[in-house]
C-alpha cells in the first residue's frame, strides 16, 4: 500500500504526501478504543471478578488461549501447501485474532490471512481456496467436539430447565439452518452459478493437494481439533477459578454448543452474543446464574480484551513492515 498523492495547492506549491501505510496502522487502535468505551460496563465488571479467582488457573486459562494462536497457524499452514514463514505466521495469527474481534463475521481474520498469503506469493484464487479450507476444517472440528461431548454426557446439556432463555440456542440453530438454505439458493443463481463452481473446483483441487501431503493434512486437521479444545479448555479453567460447581467436561460442551450456535450472529468476535450464549449454555448444564456469568465476563477479559491492544500493536506493526 503507497502513499496518495494530493492535487497541487495554489501557487503551485505541493503538499506533503498522504501516509497511507502509516494511517492504516492507527485503524486498530481506533477500533480498540470504539470497543472498549461500548462495553466499558462489561470490562469493569470482568475484571471485578477476576480480584476474587485462583491465579494457578487463571494462569492456565492464559496458556491455552496463547496456545490458540499456535493451533490457528497450524491450520493455516496445513490448509496451503506452499511453505509460510513460520515467525511471521504466528505472529499474523495474534494480530488477526485482534482483527476478528473488531469486525463482524470473521472478516478480520480471513481478511488479514488473505493478505499475508498474498505477500508470501500465494495466489489469489490459491488463498481464497485455503481460507475456505480452513473454515471448513474449523467448522468439522468444532462440530465433530461437540458431537463426541453430547455422545458422552448425553444429558448435561440440559435446555428444557431454563425458561424463555432457553429458547435462544435452539432459534440460533434454526437460524443457521435457514442460513445455509439460502447460502444453497444464491449459488443456484444463473449470474453466480460460474463463478461458484469455479471456486469449487479451485478449493477441491487446493484441498486433494493439501491431503496429498501427510504433514500439511495433520497439521489442518490436527489444527482445527485443537483450537476448540483449547477455547473450552481455557474457559474450564476460568471456572474452576472461580469454583463454578459444573464439571469440566461439562463446561466444554457448555462452551463448543455456545460457540457453535453464534456462529451466524455478524457481530465483531461474538462480542455481546457470546457472553449471553456461554451464560444460557453454563446455565443449561447445572451452574448458577450468578456464578456462570462471573465465569463468562472473566473469560472474556482473558480472551479477548486482554490481547485486544497487543493485538492490534502487532497488526500495525505488520502493516508497517508490509507483512500484510
Amino acid at each position: 500500500m503507497t502513499a496518495v498523492p494530493l492535487p497541487p495547492l495554489p501557487g503551485g506549491r505541493l503538499p506533503r504526501r498522504v501516509p497511507v501505510r502509516r494511517v492504516v496502522c492507527l485503524v486498530p487502535f481506533a477500533l480498540v478504543a470504539v470497543a472498549a468505551v461500548r462495553h466499558r460496563s462489561v470490562l469493569a465488571e470482568g475484571l471485578g471478578q477476576l480480584r476474587t479467582a485462583s491465579w494457578p488457573w487463571l494462569l492456565a486459562a492464559v496458556a491455552a488461549t496463547c496456545l490458540t494462536w499456535v493451533a490457528a497457524a497450524f491450520t493455516r499452514q496445513g490448509a496451503v501447501v506452499q511453505p509460510l514463514p513460520r515467525g511471521r505466521l504466528l505472529a499474523t495469527q495474534f494480530a488477526a485474532g485482534a482483527a476478528n474481534h473488531l469486525l463482524p463475521g470473521g472478516l478480520g481474520a480471513g481478511a488479514v490471512n488473505l493478505r499475508f498469503m498474498a505477500v508470501c506469493g500465494v495466489s489469489l484464487a490459491r488463498s481464497s481456496a485455503a481460507l475456505a479450507l480452513y473454515l471448513v476444517a474449523e467448522c468439522v472440528g468444532r462440530l465433530g467436539l461437540l458431537a463426541a461431548l453430547l455422545i458422552a454426557f448425553p444429558d448435561a446439556l440440559r435446555l428444557g430447565s431454563l425458561a424463555p432463555a432457553g429458547s435462544a440456542l435452539p432459534v440460533l440453530l434454526g437460524a443457521a439452518a435457514l442460513f445455509a438454505v439460502a447460502a444453497a439458493v444464491l449459488a443456484l443463481v444463473t449470474r453466480l452459478r460460474a463463478r461458484v463452481l469455479a471456486f469449487a473446483r479451485d478449493a477441491l483441487g487446493e484441498a486433494r493437494s493439501v491431503h496429498r501431503r501427510p504433514a500439511r493434512a495433520l497439521a489442518l486437521w490436527g489444527g482445527s481439533l485443537a483450537f476448540p479444545a483449547l477455547q473450552a479448555a481455557a474457559l474450564t479453567a476460568v471456572g474452576q477459578a472461580l469454583r463454578l460447581p459444573v464439571p469440566a467436561a461439562h463446561m466444554a460442551l457448555a462452551y463448543l454448543a455456545a460457540t457453535a450456535a453464534v456462529a451466524v450472529v455478524p457481530t465483531p468476535g461474538g462480542l455481546g452474543s457470546v457472553e449471553a450464549a456461554l451464560i444460557v449454555a453454563l446455565v443449561a448444564v447445572g451452574g448458577p446464574g450468578a456464578g456462570a456469568t462471573a465465569v463468562v465476563l472473566a473469560y472474556r477479559i482473558i480472551t479477548v480484551w486482554v490481547p485486544l491492544v497487543p493485538g492490534a500493536l502487532t497488526l500495525g506493526a505488520l502493516v508497517r513492515l508490509k507483512v500484510v
